[in-house]
């Protein structure tokens, strides 16, 4: 009934899950990750536990296989799970009870495991890992995850059709202002299109919550000082912070005022031009 994958990223900073179902609310079931652990998808006849399991196994050291072994030993339900499991060194693993509808089944690679249960064929599988290793090693992992589901989606996914999807990716220190390591945990939970919806929740996360890069920060200096004031004088704003404040865009301004992200300055300007008419 789902199809996932699992992966770290190249640079060994990242893990996550990218998920998508004909089941309501997939993202609350099968995906779990933890920086500097690992990350885990449960599916078909999901055993929950599994996550916290896993977790605990990879974080006293065990591979990705050694931890899919000690699940799979201890659950009488083995025949009816699937399982893909990446470890905080890349390794992978994954696992699909003979018991599971068909098509089922998956593939490991380097840093990531792609398994699903109720597809359209094995080319749902195939179509990931190619699109997966075919990606830039450079871009964020969320990027790569929703790519490869987005490919599964394309080439038939699950064979009941389309419900919810969901995206988990975890980073050290890469939460909201640098509190904890959720870098994206998005969840479509009921949706005639819930892959395309997810990945245009992932363009208002990178917007919204992650902060400017160095490219994207436009100095704040006299003569664009003089323009940020006047729009905010003319959107009833005193000051840039205020502003930003109401319109979530915190991360994306200097609290000091040094700089404020183009793509941010851009706005503002249609604000304030909207705020004319």
């Amino acid at each position: 009934m789902t199809f996932s994958i699992v992966a770290r990223s190249t640079d060994g900073e990242s893990w996550g899950v990218a998920v998508a179902s004909k089941f309501l609310a997939v993202g609350a079931v099968v995906p779990a990750a933890v920086a500097g652990v690992g990350a885990i998808a449960t599916q078909a006849d999901a055993n929950v536990a599994y996550k916290g399991l896993a977790l605990s196994h990879l974080d006293e050291g065990a591979t990705a296989s050694v931890a899919l072994q000690r699940l799979l030993e201890e659950d009488g339900g083995r025949d009816e799970r699937q399982v893909g499991i990446v470890d905080v060194d890349g390794g992978a693993a994954t696992h699909t009870g003979h018991a599971c509808l068909d098509w089922a089944g998956g593939v490991t690679g380097v840093g990531y495991a792609i398994q699903g249960n109720i597809l359209a064929g094995d080319f749902v599988v195939a179509a990931m890992q190619d699109v997966f290793e075919s990606s830039d090693p450079d871009e964020p992992l969320a990027r790569r995850l929703l790519a490869a589901l987005a490919a599964g989606d394309d080439a038939g996914g699950d064979r009941r059709g389309r419900q919810s999807a969901a995206l988990l990716v975890v980073k050290e220190g890469a939460g909201y202002s640098g509190g904890d390591d959720i870098a994206v945990d998005l969840r479509i939970d009921d949706h005639a299109d819930p892959v395309t919806e997810l990945s245009r929740l992932l363009d208002l996360n990178d917007l919204y919550l992650t902060a400017s890069t160095p490219a994207e920060q436009v100095t704040i200096n006299d003569e664009l000082r003089a323009e940020v004031d006047e729009h905010l004088h003319r959107l009833g704003f005193d000051t840039l912070n205020d502003w930003a404040g109401t319109e979530n865009y915190e991360m994306r301004v200097d609290a000091g005022g040094a700089w404020i992200d183009q793509q941010i300055l851009e706005r503002l300007r249609d604000a304030a031009r909207e705020s004319g008419r």
